[in-house]
């Protein structure tokens, strides 16, 4: 995937720890499996609307039959609700979300051994859209570590490719694509998906001469 086109990211930072809310007990909207049940939560938070946040918030993971039932009102109410279960002491420290049928959700998830730290990336599907989706490091990853080992392990760009391929990649609708890309852990995270998705953009629409065009009408 091309690197970002800007140096205004740090991409160095790395968190001191992805185990604090764990060990205190502090429950994060990442905890919450499904996309739009995640949503909602956020808003409720900027909102003060804090009785129901908390009423949300203590069901981060749906029963099956809850899971049918909300995918019946509409297909993206699914997206998230079939990610794997969080194993242990396991934290999801990003995630990304795009604007599919049923609004998949891919994450990476972290969990502390004896002297490093396992990752592993999931999806919805039981790993069918993944390539190499383990790893493990001594310490929290840097931003950039962290996100080329996500769209390593997940191909966002073939992703992306797939969709709009026939469309001529329109910048707008492609940015929109991405619903939420997200983490509890490194703040920089959703911009520097957004700036890689725009070097890709810059290549693909100069290979195809589109911005030249649009140049021309202008």
């Amino acid at each position: 995937m091309p690197t970002t086109r800007s140096s205004a990211i740090d991409l160095a930072y790395r968190p001191e720890t992805y185990f604090w809310a764990h060990d205190k007990k502090i429950t994060l909207s990442s905890d919450i499996k499904g996309a739009e049940r995640k949503a909602l939560y956020e808003r409720l938070v900027e909102a003060d609307e804090t009785e129901l946040a908390s009423t949300l918030i203590q069901e981060p993971t749906l029963s099956r039959n809850d899971r049918e039932s909300i995918g019946r009102i509409h297909p993206r109410f699914m997206g998230g609700e079939y990610l794997p279960d969080r194993l242990g002491e396991e934290v999801e420290i990003a995630r990304i979300t795009i604007a599919s049928t049923t609004q998949d959700v891919t994450c990476v998830y972290a969990k502390r051994g004896k002297n490093r730290i396992y990752y592993r990336v999931v999806d919805e599907y039981g790993g069918d859209t993944l390539n190499n989706p383990c790893r493990t490091s001594s310490k929290p990853l840097t931003l950039k570590q962290l996100t080329d080992f996500f769209i390593g392990a997940w191909d966002l760009i073939a992703c992306l490719d797939a969709n709009f391929e026939y469309e001529n990649y329109p910048r707008e609708e492609v940015h929109d694509f991405i619903v939420d890309a997200s983490s509890s852990f490194y703040a920089e995270f959703g911009e520097l998906i957004h700036e890689r998705i725009d070097s890709w953009l810059d290549e693909r629409r100069a290979a195809l001469g589109l911005d030249e065009e649009e140049t021309k009408k202008d």
